[in-house]
């Protein structure tokens, strides 16, 4: 399989969403615009779609270099998964897990935390909050090394990426309370999401999983909404400018760089905790 294979083989499913984002967004604005606690905060919506447009870019940019290196931990391995139906489901676990991974790191290690703390910058949770996504975030590739090295077909490893990230779009929203109790067992839900999201001491560093929620029920990291979330960083950001909101930790680690005078430092300040 090469570049062009993969890029003709799999399907555009971020294009076929695009409709339904832009429609889900325009209800729940006309939903909560007389809500003076939910509704829409004009320079916080601008901030994530500045953000977001920021993103659709680079990763344009980026895809063939990101289809690249896939393709080269896939060619890497001796062995093959059959394309067969039970390969999906085996291909959407691992995608999973190693968001899960990923994500949990970024929360626990300053340099990954760098390449995450744009999706937590807002002090409001609604569906364009799902836009702010981390110009920097293709760093956490390495992440998804045991998953491209499976032998599973790229295509259907990608393919299962694109799904795990749109499930991720509806979750960011305050509209939808509580889904049944079988789904919200197995299954990452708006609740969920807006524990992940707050500041407040219990929540912090908890609900780690993309689109199931067993990750965190199996690894002592999931945590119930038992009381009001309060969005936004612990200590809250001095700018709504997206290339602020992207790249401030990112200076302060390149600060505290030039200030290390000796290995250890510089191990902390990259892999110490945020």
């Amino acid at each position: 399989m090469n570049i062009q294979q993969l890029e003709q083989e799999l399907l555009p499913l971020m294009n076929y969403a695009t409709p339904v984002i832009l429609g889900s967004v325009l209800i729940e604005f006309l939903l909560t615009r007389h809500d003076d606690k939910l509704r829409y905060r004009g320079r916080d919506f601008w901030s994530s779609v500045g953000i977001g447009a920021g993103s659709l870019v680079i990763n344009g940019l980026l895809k063939t270099g990101v289809f690249a290196f896939a393709l080269f931990f896939y060619e890497l391995v001796p062995w093959r998964f059959p394309k067969v139906w039970w390969t999906w489901p085996i291909a959407y676990l691992l995608i999973d897990f190693c968001n899960y991974m990923a994500h949990r790191v970024a929360h626990k290690q300053r340099v990954w935390w760098a390449t995450h703390v744009t999706h937590h910058s807002s002090e409001h949770l609604n569906f364009t909050t799902a836009f702010r996504n981390s110009w920097t975030q293709h760093l956490k590739l390495l992440f998804f090394i045991p998953a491209w090295a499976s032998g599973i077909n790229p295509v259907i490893l990608f393919t299962c990426y694109q799904i795990d990230l749109l499930y991720q779009f509806w979750i960011h929203t305050e509209v939808i309370r509580k889904m049944p109790a079988w789904f919200e067992f197995i299954f990452v839900t708006p609740s969920h999401h807006r524990v992940h999201h707050g500041s407040n001491p219990r929540f912090i560093d908890k609900n780690f999983g993309s689109s199931l929620i067993i990750w965190d029920r199996l690894l002592g990291t999931f945590q119930e909404e038992d009381e009001v979330p309060v969005y936004g960083l612990t200590k809250p950001v001095e700018s709504y400018n997206p290339v602020y909101l992207n790249f401030h930790v990112w200076v302060e680690i390149g600060r505290d760089l030039r200030k290390a005078r000796s290995f250890r430092q510089v191990r902390e300040t990259l892999f110490g905790p945020p």
